[in-house]
């Protein structure tokens, strides 16, 4: 199966979207077929065997709409800034274009209604003396303004032609009716002058064009808006870079000219061009826009820099060792895109609705026309109530309202280092109630340290050195925490090891400058004599804390001993209160003993904790606690916790995890914040309510309003909706999901 992204043009309401999708489904090889209306992309993914991509943009033309292959290998910031510039021309020509038709539409209504509150005309066109003139001059405004909105004349009935009928069709059937209506009443004037005072529409016609032309204008600038975070993602890669020659020579080049191994030179206060290694300087790198981490982060040789991060202190001289689509902000802006072309299942209901509501609308237009005209109403009452049908239903609404949410909130997530991969995801994620952490490098920092020294017969430093010089021979995984806390003392001991012995199980043996040093466990100072009585109580409490005690000692004696664990990282405990708060039931997970385990369980306030777990069994702890019904957040960093990652409801990966974990994973935390978590859950679930919002708002909108528009109040309270009015309320009714949907962008993670 191969998956493809397609830009769809001229689509303007979910009935649009769900045509597109409805055709290309029927296609022999498609297995799932999206369209998302506010980035106007469909993503594809069919059998190269059995559908070619031409046979995809067939189907998609002969369904009357434009389609082309978005290129994967083409600069995505180049693109986007050809679209950037499109969009901006065709944006202020449809602005000239209203201002003009609203003005106009003044015109055409002091000249059509001006008689009512006594706003004085000339003679030569009042509708009292002269009523040809009268309506002349306002066929005359009317077709002006009906040419500058032609779009939704010629969308309209070009859906219609192709069997796919759309938001413009029910524009353009509505004002037409209404505009030839009008003209065969003008031609009807010189034999009876009376019909111009209750035959005339011209005003209605062109008013519900210009109002759902100002509403589709101001709902493209909400919905520009919504795709803000991949904008700024993008802009993040400066255009130049500093190019360190042969000789050390310094030239400016283009970005795009970059290959692997070249060293560019990044001053403070510009950005970093790609992603890279620091080979010279130090100093302070701002990574918020990539991770959200507020404070600037010390580089220094061999610290790794990502692409669109800014020096904030400090020259760094940095070899570029990922270019293109390989780059850390480029798989960024693919897994936010991604996510925002997925459907969540939510909005299956309002494509299955759209899919049918126009050809339902254009129904009960004709029927409500129908009933009113047998019901003995005058043919102008009937061409109100058909066209105000027409032009106050609103597809769009019901299609605007998941994915503009879905667009802002996985935008507003990575803007917060919270990269959601599919709208799914983001779905599943907001009815979670069970949170399983793996234990080491998740909520433990992954790496041992030195956490107690206990002193005996020696000074801190000096027990420090001996054990540092020993372990420095050794290849145990606790040598290296040893020497590091030796180094950050600054301690060492240059006389030489000999004699050096592993003691499988007990520990280390060895000669130091002539004198044997035993550097291991009780039972290893118990066999060989060394009394360890002085440190036992303490040695016993930190074994307890599922720490592991070194203890050293020099010819026989003890010197003192040193316990290393695993750290328990320092927001870990808050990040998991908040989880609590936020409902969710937390589960330690680890392959540790149970009392290591146990012990940094109730440090963090775990709920429960399961230990000594095999790294192939994590999934089947998974499965059986949804099994018992409950919906797991998987929280990983290692190779072994992709199983795991990829069984739970939703996996999530924190960034400085391995590749495999963050493939495996749903979502991805680019911090190693375990409180992160929480902001994702809360993320989903502001999100989802916006979506229900929208959903509610969409569907009360043409429930309530068609009726009215159908003339349900009139027998009651002689109340109709004219056609104006529906315009107006149609095209409010999508920028109000879409302002709606913006709302997300203030909100607090």
């Amino acid at each position: 199966m191969k998956t493809e992204v397609y830009l769809i043009e001229g689509m303007h309401c979910a009935a649009c979207s769900a045509a597109v999708e409805r055709v290309t489904r029927k296609l022999e090889g498609v297995s799932r077929s999206d369209v998302n209306l506010t980035t106007n992309r469909m993503t594809i993914e069919y059998d190269e065997a059995k559908v070619t991509p031409e046979q995809i943009i067939a189907k998609v033309e002969k369904a009357g709409f434009g389609a082309r292959q978005m290129d994967a290998g083409r600069d995505e910031r180049r693109d986007l800034d050809e679209r950037e510039k499109e969009q901006e021309a065709a944006f202020r020509r449809e602005r000239n274009g209203i201002i003009a038709a609203l003005a106009l539409a003044a015109a055409l209504l002091y000249v059509s209604m001006g008689s009512m509150f006594g706003a004085p005309l000339p003679d030569i066109i009042d509708m009292h003396t002269h009523a040809v003139n009268f309506a002349v001059v306002q066929l005359m405004l009317s077709t002006v303004i009906m040419y500058i909105g032609r779009r939704f004349y010629v969308s309209g009935f070009k859906a219609l032609r192709h069997l796919n009928p759309n938001m413009d069709s029910l524009v353009a059937i509505g004002s037409a009716a209404a505009f030839i209506y009008s003209v065969v009443t003008l031609f009807r004037l010189t034999d009876d002058p009376s019909l111009v005072h209750d035959g005339l529409y011209f005003e209605s016609a062109a008013v519900v064009v210009t109002l759902v032309s100002l509403g589709k204008h101001m709902e493209s600038s909400s919905k520009h808006k919504t795709t803000g975070a991949i904008r700024k993602l993008m802009a993040l890669t400066p255009d130049t870079a500093i190019l360190r020659g042969e000789g050390g020579s310094l030239t400016e080049v283009p970005t795009d000219i970059l290959r692997v191994g070249d060293v560019v030179l990044v001053r403070p206060g510009e950005r970093v061009p790609l992603d890279g290694e620091v080979v010279e300087g130090e100093g302070g790198v701002d990574e918020s826009m990539l991770t959200g981490e507020s404070l600037p982060v010390d580089k220094a040789p061999g610290s790794e820099v990502i692409g669109g991060s800014i020096g904030v202190n400090g020259s760094l001289y940095v070899r570029v060792t990922r270019v293109g689509a390989d780059t850390t902000l480029s798989k960024i802006i693919k897994i936010v895109e991604d996510a925002q072309g997925k459907k969540a299942p939510i909005s299956k209901i309002a494509d299955k609705v759209a899919g049918v509501f126009v050809p339902v609308v254009m129904a009960i237009a004709l029927l409500a026309a129908a009933i009113w005209l047998l019901a003995g109403e005058p043919l102008s009452f009937v061409l109100k109530v058909f066209t105000s049908v027409l032009v106050i239903a609103c597809p769009c609404a019901m299609g605007l309202a998941t994915p503009t949410a879905i667009v802002v909130g996985t935008g507003l997530g990575a803007q917060n280092g919270i990269l959601i991969k599919s709208g799914e995801a983001l779905e599943t994620l907001h009815s979670v109630d069970t949170a399983v952490l793996d234990k080491t490098g998740t909520v433990t920092e992954g790496k041992p340290a030195v956490t107690d020294v206990l002193c005996a017969g020696a000074e801190r430093a000096e027990l420090l050195s001996v054990a540092s010089a020993v372990e420095a021979v050794s290849a145990h995984p606790l040598a290296e925490a040893v020497m590091r806390a030796a180094g950050e003392e600054g301690v060492c001991n240059s006389a030489p090891v000999t004699e050096f012995e592993n003691l499988s199980g007990r520990g280390l043996s060895a000669r130091l400058g002539g004198l044997r040093v035993l550097v291991g466990s009780r039972r290893l100072m118990e066999e060989s004599g060394v009394d360890v009585s002085p440190l036992a109580p303490e040695a016993e409490r930190l074994s307890g804390e599922g720490k592991t005690v070194m203890f050293v000692a020099r010819e026989g004696a003890l010197l003192g001993a040193l316990a290393v664990s695993d750290p328990v990282r320092g927001g870990s405990a808050a990040a998991i209160a908040r989880l609590k708060e936020l409902g969710l039931r937390v589960v330690l997970l680890t392959g540790d003993n149970r009392r290591a385990a146990d012990y940094i369980g109730s440090r963090v306030g775990a709920d429960e904790v399961i230990a000594e777990v095999l790294p192939g069994d994590k999934a089947d702890v998974v499965r059986s606690i949804q099994e018992r019904g409950g919906r797991v957040i998987m929280v990983g960093d290692g190779i072994n916790d992709a199983p795991a990652l990829t069984q739970a409801d939703v996996g999530c990966a924190v960034g400085g995890g391995s590749d495999i974990a963050i493939e495996s994973a749903d979502v991805v935390l680019m911090k190693d914040d375990l409180g992160d978590v929480a902001r994702a859950v809360r993320l989903s679930r502001l999100t989802i309510t916006n979506i229900k919002e929208n959903l509610f708002w969409a569907f009360c909108y043409n429930t309530i309003g068609i009726p009215i528009a159908a003339g349900v109040l009139w027998p009651f309270f002689e109340i109709l909706l004219s056609p104006m009015l529906g315009a107006l309320a149609m095209s409010l009714s999508s920028v109000c999901v879409v302002g709606n949907a913006l709302r997300l962008r203030g909100k607090k993670l």
